[in-house]
């Protein structure tokens, strides 16, 4: 039996996956898990890359304990963030998270059209380039290297070190018309192509773990690339041809898969980005606030409600009030309860009060965010579409599901669930030839996996 190991760490928990394929049908299996979560640190927000490293690990060395060691794995994690290693391979300091404030004064208004027509990525206050542009360490000295988080999780483990290109995508530093780094854009957060890697597509093997590793870890994998961007990964496991696809979790990524980016004022205005894909695909994408925010409720409550309760209170006790997700001050409130109380009182409107109430507005407002992508979609691609691909996580929440259904029109599809970590298992697959193509990998997730239907009025 061959295993192929997808290591998926997102921003609020990391898993490790194994598959196996038997009888020409996938399965799973989750042989590891490990919490995430940012960690407030002298004003500011940081990821404990250390912490992760060595879940990472043990989450490998259980493979091999349970004698399934696979024959090669991937890791893919969320975007934009990234570790600055000094001449000798050393990280020079802690890695700061997406939603930490420093970026704020570095913000350019007058510049976010011409970036968002050199690059087609959408305007977001945590972007690379914002981030690298606050960073007082790069301006002090040239000597560095630019990784990502994967590429710094892959370095670790085989001694490599490659930029992958799905998640450079999301950096706002390449050239849309080139995919390579520019200068002008290198130029504007005071930094050169110097301290960055090669670029390496979705695919690319970085050969065997390094001999130190091989003593930790017990045994020899190969290390493969897989779109180490978490949606990239996703969207590789989308089933419905020619649908919109939400990739729902604590982001939501709502958008289509295309060849051609779409760069235009309409694009902009309405903030869709095109981040790359397999096989320098686009997604052609919305960014909206997901599950974080039911998640930051969850934990206000002191997490004494499971998301299956939630979800219940919200059925008995529904609010149909709604709120818009993506406004920034749902990024990283202090609470989240409070700020979205606050965002109807300041409109002068009766606030949700209970706890249903609460997860019953967050779900509403939800559904609502999508509808208006939807139609923002429709509107730039002028076409219509008429089925809604919902993977990941967020696609088990029925009552979500049934909302966008009803308030869309369309028909929701609801799956593959592991969508992430089977996109990562595809690369894979792919690369050791197992699987032919990405058409071929799509159509045998298919048929692994039960998927659920909700027809939309």
């Amino acid at each position: 039996m061959r295993y192929y190991l997808a290591i998926d760490i997102g921003a609020s928990s990391g898993r490790h996956m194994l598959c196996s394929l038997q009888n020409n049908q996938i399965y799973l299996e989750e042989i590891y898990r490990f919490e995430n979560h940012v960690e407030l640190k002298n004003g500011h927000y940081y990821w404990n890359i250390d912490y992760l490293f060595g879940e990472v690990v043990a989450g490998i060395k259980e493979c091999v304990k349970h004698n399934k060691i696979p024959t090669t794995l991937g890791i893919d994690t969320w975007a934009v963030d990234y570790v600055l290693l000094d001449e000798l391979g050393h990280r020079i300091d802690d890695v700061y998270a997406y939603r930490d404030n420093r970026v704020d004064s570095f913000i350019k208004p007058d510049k976010i059209e011409e970036l968002y027509m050199k690059t087609g990525v959408q305007y977001q206050k945590f972007n690379t380039i914002y981030q690298l542009a606050s960073d007082d360490e790069l301006r002090k000295t040239r000597t560095l290297d630019f990784l990502m988080i994967p590429d710094y999780l892959n370095y670790l483990l085989t001694g490599k070190k490659v930029n992958e290109y799905t998640n450079m995508s999301t950096t706002q530093l390449l050239d849309i018309q080139t995919s390579k780094l520019s200068k002008e854009l290198l130029d504007f957060c005071q930094t050169d192509v110097e301290i960055f890697q090669d670029i390496v597509m979705p695919g690319t093997s970085l050969g065997s773990l390094s001999k130190d590793m091989r003593k930790v870890i017990g045994a020899d994998i190969e290390v493969i690339v897989p779109c180490t961007h978490d949606t990239g990964s996703a969207y590789m496991a989308a089933i419905e041809d020619k649908s919109i696809i939400l990739s729902s979790g604590t982001w939501s990524l709502l958008g289509i898969e295309t060849m051609q980016p779409i760069v235009t004022l309409e694009s902009m205005n309405a903030n869709f980005t095109n981040e790359g894909g397999y096989q320098q695909r686009y997604r052609f994408l919305k960014n909206i606030m997901g599950l974080w925010i039911i998640q930051e409720v969850s934990r206000n409550l002191d997490e004494k409600y499971s998301f299956a309760k939630l979800v219940e209170l919200a059925r008995q006790d529904q609010f149909a009030g709604i709120f818009d997700v993506n406004d920034e001050r749902f990024l990283k409130p202090e609470s989240m309860i409070f700020e979205i109380k606050q965002y109807f009182q300041e409109r002068h409107e009766t606030p949700p009060q209970t706890v249903g109430q609460i997860a019953s507005c967050v779900y509403h407002s939800l559904a609502y965010g999508y509808k208006k992508a939807i139609e923002e979609l429709e509107m730039i691609t002028k076409q219509t579409y008429p089925v809604i691909n919902i993977i990941g996580g967020g696609c088990q929440n029925q009552l979500l599901n049934e909302m966008i259904a009803e308030m869309t029109g369309k028909k929701v599809v609801a799956g593959p669930v592991e969508a992430t970590a089977l996109g990562n298992i595809l690369a894979q697959l792919i690369q050791q030839k197992v699987v032919n193509d990405l058409c071929e990998g799509r159509a045998l997730i298919k048929k692994s996996f039960e998927m659920k239907e909700y027809k939309g009025e």
